[in-house]
């Protein structure tokens, strides 16, 4: 397949090409230059790339489109310059593509386009999968919501469209884990607030096996929640990360100091989500870390 990936310098995106090998890629990114040096691991001699879509008039010549870009959603406060980076990076791409497959006699056969569990806001302890539709004011739904619906306007007889609601991507190359390690390190890990929120996570492997699987199966189409199907809460996860690393569990993090130092996007922290990967189940997909523990403990063998 001749594959086109825009954020393929992201951690989802930079773990992805590693199982894209035999297929022809172009990536979309601001420098061209410094993407090559961050997925040279990668190429394999099937990679190019292109640094705006300004040029292309169809997207005749791809067989499928990957859209995986935006601004990362936690890495600022939720400054009002801040949102509309985050919405704009992520709505406006997602257009011109939509526009570009539409421009095309022959389209890609289809667009995989992201998303984030943060479009069911908290959920309280209910477990739920994809067939739950919610509509609310709320920051993380709105970016989800509007972004979903731009993408989905590319689908037709000719194109069908997976959107991925991603979890709490799990890595030792980056994201959220790292993050989170060196307070563990030092003794200093523990529950967020009371720590009874459910964490929809997904190991960086089965996040991208599960891009592929959705690239390769032909039938499949829709809203796909990319996340493990055991969720945990945040007190779980925190007491098996601390096991994990051989460390005490026995401080919290008051969910004052939290909001004091992230603002509004603190919610992202305490909203609960104890999403299941229904769809993705039922398609045939098997997670290779379906629980918390082995997976911790892949990924931290990996940091080491």
């Amino acid at each position: 397949m001749k594959i086109l990936l825009t954020g393929g310098t992201g951690l989802i995106g930079r773990e992805l090409i590693k199982h894209l090998t035999t297929h022809q890629l172009v990536l979309l990114t601001r420098s061209p230059s410094k993407a090559k040096s961050i997925v040279n691991h990668a190429d394999m001699g099937n990679i190019s790339y292109i640094s705006s879509l300004d040029h292309l008039h169809d997207l005749n010549e791809f067989d499928a489109v990957i859209n995986l870009a935006g601004e990362p959603i936690v890495d600022k406060r939720w400054s009002k310059k801040q949102k509309k980076e985050i919405c704009n990076s992520r709505w406006e791409l997602t257009e011109k593509l939509v526009d570009l497959i539409h421009a095309s006699t022959n389209p890609p056969s289809v667009l995989i386009s992201g998303s984030a569990v943060g479009y069911y806001g908290d959920q309280q302890e209910h477990p739920f999968d994809e067939d739950l539709h919610v509509h609310h004011e709320g920051f993380s739904h709105q970016v989800c919501s509007t972004w979903e619906s731009i993408a989905n306007r590319a689908r037709s007889e000719s194109t069908r469209v997976c959107i991925l609601r991603t979890g709490i991507v799990l890595s030792s190359e980056g994201g959220a884990l790292s993050k989170m390690l060196l307070p563990y390190k030092l003794g200093l890990g523990g529950p967020i607030g009371n720590g009874q929120q459910y964490m929809p996570w997904i190991h960086i492997l089965d996040m991208v096996r599960g891009i592929v699987y959705l690239l390769e199966t032909e039938h499949a189409h829709g809203e796909f929640n990319f996340c493990a199907p055991h969720p945990v809460t945040n007190e779980y996860f925190s007491k098996v990360l601390a096991k994990s690393l051989k460390r005490p569990h026995f401080l919290f993090t008051p969910k004052w100091v939290l909001k004091l130092a992230m603002g509004e996007s603190a919610i992202l922290l305490f909203d609960s989500i104890r999403a299941k990967p229904k769809k993705l189940t039922e398609l045939g997909f098997k997670f290779s870390y379906s629980r918390l523990s082995p997976a911790l403990k892949n990924l931290l063998q990996h940091h080491e």
